[in-house]
């Protein structure tokens, strides 16, 4: 008889995984080493420019370009990055029984979808992973290839701006030092929840799965619902409005930095929504390869995160903004993303 493992054999998910991702773009030698010397580059002129649009600081007093460790990957190393995540994320239910041939059949799923994924993220922050502090901030290198030639973009402007996005939310995290734990804390919560569900243990697998992509921001709540109560689907969606809030601001925060920093940023943004609209608009297999990596409510959650970051600061300015970031109960609630002015109401009064 197999032994009880946890739900998910996360090390053999991030080996199928770094396996089955894409190899990306064709380049060079000198233009792939001129690419990661200028991510990594990028990265660091971002965090500057990002502290200053945003308003937002380390709470420890760390300057802005070491609010993160940035490290340049291919789509493999993105894959084995989140399985940690995955992994990190799902940790409540570590000891939950489940036969080690199930746990196997769960990564080759979870592999297979991370192996997807790998090739269409551009950057991703994880705080969830670190000991020291300083979250990771990935930038896939072959993807930021792929997308500004794809665009036509110049190629210093494009890295610019994806890493701009990026170290907006490390700022965010390192301006709120209690986030990550809040985030991680309700993810926790809702799987230990439905781990003390007997009739739910069948079903964990699928749940673990959807929780940790709600919380790393790839969710596609295609089914998810139909797994929880009404009190779990409440944190459920508390967790997503949190997340669209994040995506948003730092939507707002990477075109905001203005053609003074980023020359192209308009037609840059301009030919991204383009994109994006196309891709939304597909057909066939690819509109069901959407669905299950969730890209359109991605999507969703960048559109009304930053149409919620906007209307908040026309009502109360970027320091009535920042107050969002002093405590948890300051957090957007999932009906005031789209009513602005109703968490106005409730946090100023």
């Amino acid at each position: 008889m197999d032994n009880p493992r946890g739900l998910v054999d996360w090390e053999l998910a991030a080996r199928i995984a770094a396996r089955l991702a894409a190899p990306g773009p064709v380049a060079g030698r000198t233009e792939l080493t001129e690419l990661v010397d200028e991510l990594r580059d990028a990265a660091g002129r971002a965090a500057g420019h990002a502290s200053a649009i945003t308003g937002l600081s380390a709470a420890d007093g760390r300057p802005p370009e070491e609010v993160s460790t940035v490290l340049v990957v291919d789509r493999p190393g993105w894959a084995r990055a989140n399985a940690e995540v995955f992994a990190a994320m799902t940790g409540p239910l570590a000891a939950t029984p489940q036969r080690s041939g199930a746990a196997r059949a769960s990564a080759v799923q979870v592999g297979g979808v991370l192996a997807l994924l790998a090739g269409k993220v551009l950057g991703q922050f994880d705080p969830f992973t670190s000991t020291s502090g300083h979250g990771r901030l990935l930038l896939v290198a072959p993807n930021v290839l792929h997308h500004e030639r794809r665009l036509a973009a110049d190629p210093s402007d494009f890295r610019l701006w994806v890493a701009l996005h990026e170290q907006t939310h490390a700022l965010q995290f390192a301006a709120a030092p209690w986030l990550a734990a809040h985030l991680r804390g309700r993810a926790g919560e809702l799987m230990a929840d439905l781990a003390q569900d007997k009739g739910a243990l069948p079903r964990l697998g699928d749940l673990a799965q959807a929780v940790t992509r709600a919380v790393t921001g790839s969710q596609d709540g295609v089914g998810v619902l139909d797994l929880l109560s009404v009190g779990q689907r409440g944190v459920f969606e508390e967790v997503g409005a949190v997340m669209a809030l994040l995506e948003g601001h730092a939507d707002v925060a990477m075109d905001e930095v203005g053609p003074g920093v980023v020359p192209s940023v308009r037609a840059i943004r301009a030919g991204f929504e383009a994109r994006r609209d196309e891709a939304a608009r597909a057909r066939g297999a690819d509109r069901l390869l959407r669905r299950l990596l969730g890209l359109d409510t991605k999507l969703a959650q960048y559109r009304d995160g930053a149409a919620f970051v906007r209307a908040v600061r026309k009502d109360v300015g970027l320091t009535g903004f920042n107050a969002v970031w002093t405590s948890a109960e300051h957090l957007p609630l999932p009906g005031e993303i789209a009513d602005p002015s109703a968490w106005v109401r409730r946090v100023h009064g």
